[in-house]
């Protein structure tokens, strides 16, 4: 039969058989929120694996639990709890020694975590076979002591008021509540506090200042859980002798001994690396969906954040972070500042979109290029199979070309720019808002423990110092041991982006091969649309091999910054994202980059071709330019990876991983049928549930897109509006999988986002630079206003198309390369045009480059320096009139710190007064006992001294 949660008092039969009819046993504790006796909560849940030995053939388990001095008495009990009792066999051989290995590892560790104060209660009896749980509960005093030593900011018993806006602003501010009332989620810790308690470091000498009012309440589960773990990470092995049967050899246990020593001097991390525990997690605080469901935090987190139904709702922030803690709240946080500045983006976009649907019947150079009268012959586009063309068959490209190719993507450009600098400043002064509102204004993080791989090479590196005689003060790891790992991570990063540079060049092949294949086979109609067949295929292998390139390159880099083993989990977090954005980064945006500035750039000419291989001719763009292909392709991979990596891997892998772990867990049970029915408890819950993986990945999918946005906005304005509509989306779905399929990660303290914010910064000066090139040399927006300037006769746009193409001799031709059907338009060609600036066949220096090429070179450089300083210094100056920190916040902590000093000054003339009251006390016991008689003096012997012995109520 099963652990039940209830109380250790023993009950008579009767009783017992009328308690099983009359309720549930498991209710006193809540379903394993709470230890057995129903009055102690669970904090942390420690998981281990384990195998039922035939007659006892184990270790003997040797664990002192006593709580106020567990070493001292050197009792010799197992932990509190329903478990498997085991005996030693004295004549009989173990059966798994790496198994009993992990057994006295983790009974010792244990035993160390009862002497550092913490309480725990053992269940190996559960519904998952061969899974065993250990509740741990942190009292009182434990909470106080780690509260103190982790400086924990705790709210004090003293109360202000906030500064409120008043005339003109505080009646509209009254206006927009109301207004957005409909949209704010319903939680008491989303409405508008117009008091505040003060808050200061948690001191066990000054529990006098803080609210005590409702001890359970006071350290909440979040903060609870943090400090366990704390506990946790610094709590080792000790090198307790081990304890072995009589029939064991002395190899055996030296063997055992040099395996425990691995855990001598690491904490939580190295038991959860060698597997002595299979998981460590906090508890949810209960179930979120089903009747009769007790009202928790995360039944209301699923109502109110975690359901479609609401995605049009602001998010109830402080309730996010009271659950999860500060790093995940911040990370949701500056999501929907990211999501809310998205919409102007969009719909200026749409704008700009439209304005190019309504002027593209006006746009001369694509209804000269529509024109048939024109009669304008191009070169062919292929050696020998393809033939000559006419311009007007580009009509349909021209055109489409035109919705983002105008004036109008210009000013987007700069607006994007600017936008991307309001955007840091706006969540830099939230930022501060959260900040204030979490009382982390004063936080500085300290230096975080040392990870288990950093301690384990450290002990190599001492173990052979000490082998070779050498000094071992204060070992630890150099350049010089680092030396091999940077090394294989420069030449792995290298042959990675040269990978991927690679497969791009191996998809160029594809198209090439591709549209002279199709151009042989294709019927005429068909030969009009293999461009856009061609590009649309490519594009659509492009982003198959980034999404699992992408998934390759994770693991890579996760590998790579493994075998650097930085000191702190917080440099092994920022180098593994620094070299995952940098590999993701390549992989996104190289084929992005080469449509943009290199397609069309290194053909040739007529009769002057350049080759690859000695047989694929050079891709050439269309007569229309580049933009509209960089279009497409930016639009298919923008759209397929959030579509594809973002939505559909976030919500199959994880429930596919769901399922696999319920059918193992299904075909490992051995339960009876009434068992199996019966209701699990909350460690056994959630156990099933996914671990939670970081916010990396979070980070990163959000990251790229932000480039997407901002660095080839030039290119398509609607990427504001598609980015818009997926993060609506992504901030449900990323609640949900937090709420329902993540167990809950421990909270972490923290006052920034970290590198990421640097490396938005940086992709937002890099968009300057980008829209800058394309807007010269992508698009055709510098030619023309060249040509409207320079070159017009009337002023007018008249004329333009055919200023753009250069002339070619047909008889010029290189031998085997003049199409195979010189009159399959209907007549004989002399004389075909190609899109350049070179001389014509008749002039002197014939298809030379020509001064109109030089002219429009200059411009577009002249363009570049001009647009890239001119937005550069627009967004420092954005950047320079935005204060970081907003003005009644900086007030509201000027305040918080003038009303502590008015409360410890108060405390010390309180001190003073008493002090002051005992002396005048001790003054007037001294006259009174002056005051007696001698002989009643004599009589009394002693009694002048025990005249000042009172008892002083403080």
């Amino acid at each position: 039969m099963r652990s039940t949660c209830a109380g250790c008092r023993p009950q008579r039969p009767g009783d017992r058989l009328l308690n099983s009819l009359s309720r549930n046993p498991d209710a006193d504790c809540k379903y394993g929120l709470y230890f057995r006796d129903g009055k102690r909560k669970v904090d942390y849940i420690l998981v281990y694996h384990y195998k039922k030995s035939s007659a006892g053939r184990t270790l003997t388990r040797r664990i002192h639990h006593n709580d106020s001095s567990a070493r001292s008495t050197k009792q010799d009990q197992p932990l509190p709890g329903k478990g498997v009792h085991l005996e030693m066999v004295e004549n009989e051989p173990h059966v798994d020694y790496h198994e009993d290995d992990k057994r006295f590892r983790r009974e010792e560790y244990e035993g160390n975590l009862i002497e550092a104060g913490l309480e725990l209660e053992r269940d190996e009896d559960t519904k998952i076979h061969g899974v065993g749980f250990v509740k741990i509960h942190a009292p009182w005093n434990v909470l106080c002591r780690e509260a103190e030593f982790l400086k924990l900011k705790m709210p004090t018993k003293k109360m202000y008021e906030i500064n409120q806006t008043h005339g003109l602003l505080k009646k509209i501010n009254s206006v927009i509540q109301k207004i957005t009332e409909p949209i704010q989620p319903k939680v008491a810790e989303h409405k508008p506090q117009t008091v505040k308690r003060l808050s200061y470091a948690f001191s066990r000498e000054k529990q006098h200042l803080f609210d005590l009012s409702d001890r359970d309440s006071f350290f909440d589960s979040k903060t609870r859980s943090t400090i366990v773990y704390e506990i946790l990470k610094r709590t080792t092995c000790t090198k307790a002798k081990y304890s072995m049967g009589k029939g064991e050899g002395r190899k055996k246990e030296t063997t055992l001994l040099n395996k425990r020593r691995k855990c001598g001097k690491y904490g939580i991390t190295s038991l959860l690396a060698n597997g002595v525990y299979s998981a460590a997690y906090p508890l949810h605080d209960g179930d979120y969906e089903g009747e009769n469901v007790e009202p928790n935090d995360r039944k209301l987190l699923c109502e109110e954040w975690a359901s479609y139904g609401v995605f049009y709702k602001y998010q109830p922030i402080d309730l996010v972070r009271k659950y999860f803690g500060e790093k995940i709240g911040l990370y949701f946080a500056w999501l929907g500042v990211y999501t809310q500045m998205l919409i102007p983006a969009s719909i200026v976009g749409i704008i700009v979109f439209l304005y190019g649907c309504a002027t593209v019947d006006e746009n001369i150079p694509s209804m000269e290029m529509c024109d048939q009268r024109n009669n304008i012959t191009m070169c062919p586009l292929c050696d020998r199979t393809c033939s000559y063309w006419k311009m007007s068959s580009a009509c349909a490209t021209a055109r489409a070309s035109h919705l983002f190719d105008n004036p109008a993507t210009v000013f987007f450009s700069v607006f994007m720019a600017l936008w991307a600098a309001t955007f840091m400043e706006h969540w830099k002064r939230k930022q501060m808002r959260l900040n204030y509102r979490w009382d982390l204004t004063g936080f500085e993080e300290e230096e975080d423990h040392p990870r288990a791989e950093y301690e384990a090479k450290v002990l190599e590196k001492s173990l052979r110092r000490e082998y070779k005689h050498k000094e071992t003060d204060k070992e630890k790891l150099t350049w010089k041991d680092r030396f091999p790992a940077y090394l294989t991570n420069f030449v792995g990063i290298i042959f990675m982006v040269g990978l991927t540079f690679a497969i791009v060049f191996g998809v160029i092949i594809y198209r090439i091969s591709t549209a002279a294949a199709l151009a042989i086979s294709s019927t005429p109609s068909g030969r009009s649309s293999v461009r856009v067949t061609v590009t649309a295929t490519a594009v659509i292998i492009n982003l198959v091999v980034i999404i699992i390139l992408d998934e390759v390159y994770g693991c890579i880099a996760r590998w790579l910054t493994q075998i650097e083993v930085p000191k702190t989990d917080k440099n092994f977090e920022e180098r593994l994202i620094f070299k995952a954005f940098l590999l993701k980064f390549v992989n996104a945006y190289t084929p992005i980059f080469y449509v943009a500035f290199f397609k069309g750039r290194f053909v040739g000419r007529p009769g002057d071709y350049v080759y690859i291989f000695h047989s694929f001719r050079m891709e050439e763009c269309a007569p229309g330019g580049c933009l509209m292909e960089l279009c497409i392709q930016l639009s298919i991979i923008m759209l397929g990876k959030q579509l594809i990596q973002n939505n559909l891997f976030e919500i199959g892998i994880p429930k596919m991983k769901k399922f696999i772990r319920y059918m193992k867990l299904k075909r490992r049970r051995s339960l009876d049928h009434e068992e199996h029915m019966k209701k699990k408890q909350r460690y056994e819950v959630d156990y099933n549930l996914e671990p939670f993986a970081g916010l990396t990945p979070e980070y990163m999918e959000m990251i790229i897109q932000f480039g997407f946005v901002t660095l080839f906005v030039a290119s398509f304005p609607l990427a504001p509006l598609f980015a818009l509509l997926n993060n609506i989306i992504e901030i449900r779905l990323d609640a949900k999988k937090f709420v329902t399929e993540l167990r809950r990660p421990v909270a972490v303290r923290a006052k920034d986002i970290g590198i990421w914010y640097n490396i938005l910064r940086g992709i937002g000066k890099l968009a300057v630079i980008i829209n800058a090139f394309v807007i010269s040399f992508t698009s055709d927006f510098i030619p023309r206003l060249v040509y409207l300037y320079m070159y017009s006769e009337n002023g007018t746009m008249h004329g333009f198309v055919n200023h753009t193409l250069s002339s070619f001799n047909v008889s010029d031709f290189q031998a085997g390369t003049a199409p195979n059907d010189p009159m399959d338009l209907g007549y004989e060609v002399q004389i075909c045009r190609y899109k350049d600036y070179r001389e014509p066949p008749w002039s002197e220096n014939k298809y030379d480059i020509s001064k109109d090429f030089w002219a429009v070179l200059a411009a577009r450089l002249a363009f570049v320096i001009v647009f890239q300083n001119l937005v550069m210094f627009m967004s420092d100056f954005v950047d320079w009139i935005i204060p970081d920190i907003p003005k009644d916040i900086s007030q509201q902590i000027h305040k918080e710190k003038v009303l502590m000093v008015e409360v410890f000054m108060r405390e010390e003339q309180g001190k003073l007064q008493m002090l002051e009251t005992w002396k005048d006390k001790d003054m007037k016991k001294g006259e009174n006992c002056n005051s007696h008689s001698p002989k009643l003096s004599r009589s009394h012997s002693g009694s002048l001294s025990s005249c000042h012995l009172y008892p002083v109520d403080i």
